[in-house]
């Protein structure tokens, strides 16, 4: 998706090697780090399309997008991962004959009780951040298998690092805590990403997955792209101490961009910031220990098959 040259150069956050012709589906691409990571592929040339359960949201961010990338191709096409009946529809009204990246962006993060659940039944957080996007991928690969070297990033988090699956309680009905529900959800797509990797890689697939993480990426420390983010000054000078550790959202991105773009990066790697895996300049880091294990990976798939009543076919040819 990028010229030769720009795998022997040094990787510039600033200067992304063009990616003209590619169409790239952003989830959540209407705020947040899904926002930049659409606005940054935007200025490659290729087609950005955000996917947003709010037009409006969407709309705004597209608007955004093009004040700030004269000449963008972007667009927007309504996606609610947390319906699981309204996925083959919308991958349809895409309307392209490939996709030659998606970016598992989009999430539901809830900071208190109680649990809610989606239209299917499923805890709103591991439904629409995992399952959602289990069930995405299945309808999106044989978009992605019609390019010549598609990529599925997987948008995962640091507050993964420190939880375990419980295979057991998946849904979090028996105990429910909603920081820990929301760092298993992201943990589950990791687990995920990597999973589906191999398994492309045992059928020779020209799909490859690739999992990133974001580090630290705080609001306060974020540019200003009204009307989809707004930083006032009170928040510039109170997000400046924390600038030594984390970063914002526009270069909580920059993993997941490189993963989409870079001709380098391969299938199963795992990339975030380079200071302390919390901020800078993106780089490989080894996949987390706990994250090395098939078994559970394994025995997820299995489980996510069953919740969503599909599987991703790693093996799909276009018709």
């Amino acid at each position: 998706m990028s010229s030769t040259s720009s795998s022997v150069l040094p990787w510039d956050v600033q200067r992304l090697p063009r990616a003209d012709g590619s169409v790239i589906l952003v989830t959540g691409g209407n705020a947040g780090i899904g926002y930049f990571v659409a606005e940054q592929l935007s200025a490659t040339g290729a087609t950005v399309v955000l996917g947003s359960r709010n037009p409006a949201k969407a709309e705004a961010a597209a608007g955004s997008i093009r004040s700030h990338v004269p000449g963008a191709r972007v667009r927007a096409v309504r996606l609610d991962l947390a319906d699981l009946s309204s996925l083959g529809p919308t991958v349809e009204s895409l309307a392209v004959e490939r996709l030659d990246a998606v970016v598992h962006n989009a999430g539901v993060a809830l900071d208190d009780p109680p649990r809610l659940e989606t239209g299917d039944g499923h805890e709103l957080m591991f439904g629409t951040n995992h399952l959602g996007h289990f069930a995405l991928t299945h309808w999106l690969m044989p978009l992605l298998s019609a390019a010549p070297a598609a990529r599925i990033v997987t948008m995962g988090s640091f507050a993964a690092k420190s939880e375990r699956l419980d295979l057991d309680d998946l849904q979090s009905r028996k105990d429910y805590r909603p920081k820990r529900t929301y760092g298993r959800s992201k943990l589950a797509q990791m687990y995920f990403g990597l999973e589906l990797d191999r398994r492309l890689r045992a059928v020779d697939s020209t799909v490859a997955s690739v999992v990133v993480h974001p580090g630290g990426a705080l609001d306060s420390l974020t540019p200003s792209r009204p009307p989809v983010h707004v930083r006032t000054a009170g928040a510039r000078l109170c997000g400046a101490p924390a600038a030594l550790l984390v970063q914002g959202k526009h270069a909580g991105a920059w993993p997941a961009v490189r993963a989409v773009l870079d001709p380098t990066v391969r299938g199963g790697q795992l990339w975030g910031p380079r200071v302390l895996s919390l901020r800078g300049t993106p780089r490989r880091e080894p996949v987390w220990s706990h994250l090395t294990d098939t078994s559970v990976a394994a025995r997820l798939w299995d489980a996510s098959r069953d919740l969503t009543g599909v599987d991703v076919d790693v093996d799909s040819i276009p018709g």
